[in-house]
């Protein structure tokens, strides 16, 4: 399985946004996005680059998105295929089939501190869904499904420590949480009011269909 290597908050400075790569460190002043002198984009010579043309500025919504739900270059074009497959709006197809990574869910559920968190939970057993282990971060979940945690002291203890305060992070509309089990359940499917990142999906649409 790929891996997402490297530092993390590099990406939150090449892209110019928080992605909320590092759980809690993002919301302090540790966070470089934070601080002025690092608050720009990675490299000796940045202040040397030009403006961006067309081909860049779409390609820089691409990665953005892809870094922020930690996915792929492969794994993206697969989504991205399903995406035009679908009845609706491309762009919106796509931010949606995103939203209902099995990671993502955990995330924003406010079971884990970030997404890359959840996926080591996923890889590492610990999650079910509907009493069945899943050990794929990229499973698309459906409404109705029960996400829950494997029946052990292990599991339960690593849950336990990830949710801290149940009121760090209060779950999206269309999941119903219930942190004393814990499980999740899938009321709805996402919306594109769901996603909490500032982007225009239609240039992503651009750029894959050249």
């Amino acid at each position: 399985m790929g891996r997402l290597l490297g530092p993390a908050c590099r990406n939150c400075r090449r892209e110019g946004i928080k992605l909320m790569l590092k759980s809690i460190r993002c919301e302090t002043a540790k966070c470089p996005m934070e601080k002025e002198y690092r608050n720009n984009p990675p490299g000796m010579h940045m202040w040397r680059r030009g403006k961006e043309k067309a081909y860049g500025i779409r390609l820089r919504e691409k990665q953005k998105v892809k870094r922020y739900y930690g996915v792929l270059e492969k794994q993206f074009r697969r989504i991205f295929r399903l995406a035009e497959r679908a009845r609706a709006n491309t762009g919106v197809a796509l931010l949606c089939l995103l939203e209902r990574r099995l990671d993502n869910v955990l995330y924003k559920a406010g079971m884990m501190g970030s997404r890359r968190t959840a996926r080591q939970a996923i890889v590492h057993g610990h999650i079910r869904v509907n009493g069945h282990r899943v050990d794929r971060p990229s499973y698309l979940v459906q409404t109705g499904e029960r996400v829950g945690v494997r029946e052990s002291e292990k599991s339960m203890k690593f849950i336990r420590e990830q949710i801290g305060d149940e009121g760090a992070r209060s779950p999206q509309s269309w999941l119903q949480v219930d942190f004393k089990k814990p499980e999740i359940v899938v009321m709805t499917l996402p919306t594109r009011d769901d996603v909490q990142i500032p982007v225009e999906e239609q240039l992503i649409v651009e750029f894959c269909s050249r």
